[in-house]
């Protein structure tokens, strides 16, 4: 079986995806007027006041939020979405994308992220524009777009089922397999017991809802992501005389020159575009459910963040990691590949407590990948339900948490690392395919949005609002924006 999902992998990813995906970001770069380069600014803008905001909320407490709505704030919901981008993607799937397609790999997964934002500010900003409203926050993602923009309801359930199969349930897969494989070669620990100590974390967790996810997600995304980031950085200034070479090396081996390891160009690029879209997620239809969910005054505004999540997750971490990978050379050894890779080539650089360090790290950043992928599940099954009576959506909602947050978990402690990335693969190349046909039809109102948006700046409101009957021909398919 394993055999069967990469044929048809390969044959996917060689001759549809990468051509889509890299075709689509190239569109949506020209037609926003580069957008993830011109408003940079404004984006950490935005992210700042949502974070600083968050934080005074979070010290009021909740007596003084006791007669207000809950809401996800901004910053909350970039959060959830760098919680599930920032994992094991950036540690191990790194390695494996250098291990297989050579260095050159990390080339393409730059390019797949610089042109991959636009796609990503696309897909979140029509998630704000179609978001409905849930008793807790909002509610929205590409399910609800397809069938409120598209007015396709059979093609919003395939989203829906696709998008609650890779990530709530084969995604979870990997970060558990990836976690175990670390704790295993850093402290021998069985990957049975840490499998089910990760399930009944998870399962706590999930069972609290959007609210917990949001609240435990805040806190570990930014610690995490710094404390990599710091301990890489010092490594690489360490190594400051090598970064020419190791530049010079990635260039040559994206164009199949001065191949060292891996399949020449063809492995290089699909390896790295696979990779990059598993890490940074941009065009796979994932973040917009958690994009949606944020209380803001204009759709652009949560496009914008989570357009900077994907600079966050590919330029820094991925970066952070292939830079760690080249300069301790180990990415030639046949032997070493995934995590094993990751852990080696700190351990050459800072000693016996670099595996260590790698196995705290990864299960940070993977367990928040867990709660965050099964956030996106569950968005998509109530989605599924929504016409059903409430003991149906109670009763698969629990289903889903045991199997998402439980069995799932389990399933990635025991299965072999190619079985859990190949049907992690299988999953995403369907699952983007179907989100690129959705917002390439849709793409004109983000565009229009981003207009609207630039020119109440332009006017000097420093805060653009947006209503609903701004767009009088959709006027009666958005519920929120009154």
């Amino acid at each position: 079986m394993n055999e069967w999902i990469t044929a048809v992998n390969d044959v996917i990813w060689s001759y549809v995806l990468i051509v889509a995906l890299v075709g689509c970001g190239f569109w949506f770069t020209w037609r926003t007027r580069f957008v993830q380069f011109r408003m940079v600014g404004e984006m950490l803008r935005l992210l700042t006041e949502s974070a600083v905001d968050t934080v005074e909320e979070q010290v009021r407490g909740d007596e003084s939020r006791k007669n207000k709505k809950r809401h996800i704030s901004s910053f909350q919901a970039f959060a959830v979405s760098v919680a599930t981008r920032v994992g094991t993607g950036n540690l191990a799937g790194v390695a494996t994308a250098i291990a297989i397609g050579g260095p050159g790999a990390v080339f393409w997964m730059w390019l797949i992220a610089l042109v991959g934002s636009a796609t990503a500010f696309v897909e979140s900003t029509l998630a704000q524009l179609y978001k409905q409203k849930h008793k807790d926050s909002f509610i929205g993602g590409p399910a609800y777009y397809i069938q409120k923009g598209l007015k396709q309801r059979w093609m919003a359930i395939l989203f829906a089922i696709l998008i609650t199969c890779q990530f709530g349930l084969s995604n979870n897969s990997i970060q558990a397999n990836t976690i175990c494989g670390a704790m295993q070669e850093a402290f021998g620990w069985s990957p049975v017991w840490v499998g089910i100590a990760l399930a009944a974390m998870a399962l706590f967790i999930v069972f609290g809802g959007i609210q917990r996810i949001a609240h435990v997600s805040s806190i570990l995304v930014p610690v995490m992501a710094v404390g990599y980031m710091v301990l890489a950085v010092v490594i690489i200034i360490m190594n400051i005389g090598q970064i020419p070479h190791v530049l010079k090396v990635i260039v040559q081996n994206a164009f199949g020159f001065g191949q060292v390891v891996g399949g020449g160009v063809g492995a290089a690029m699909m390896n790295g575009i696979k990779r990059g879209l598993f890490s940074n997620e941009a065009g796979e239809g994932s973040a917009p459910n958690v994009a949606a969910t944020a209380t803001t005054t204009h759709p652009v505004k949560q496009g914008l963040i989570q357009a900077l999540g994907v600079f966050t997750d590919t330029l820094l971490v991925c970066s952070c990691t292939a830079f760690i990978i080249l300069i301790s050379g180990l990415y030639q050894v046949p032997e070493l590949n995934g995590i094993a890779l990751t852990q080696s080539a700190l351990q050459q650089e800072v000693g016996n407590i670099g595996p260590m360090f790698i196995a705290v790290a990864i299960f940070l950043f993977a367990f928040s990948s867990i709660i965050g992928n099964y956030y996106y599940g569950e968005a998509n099954i109530r989605f599924i339900t929504v016409h059903s009576s409430q003991f149906i959506v109670h009763s698969s909602l629990t289903v889903y948490r045991i199997c998402s947050a439980g069995l799932m978990v389990i399933f990635g402690a025991l299965a072999s690392f190619e079985l859990v990335w190949n049907i992690v693969d299988f999953f995403m190349a369907f699952l983007t395919a179907c989100n690129l046909v959705a917002i390439v039809l849709l793409g004109r109102y983000a565009f229009r949005l981003l207009d609207d948006y630039r020119q109440q700046k332009r006017q000097g409101i420093k805060e653009p609002v947006f209503h609903r009957s701004q767009l009088p021909e959709i006027e009666d398919e958005i519920e929120c924006w009154d």
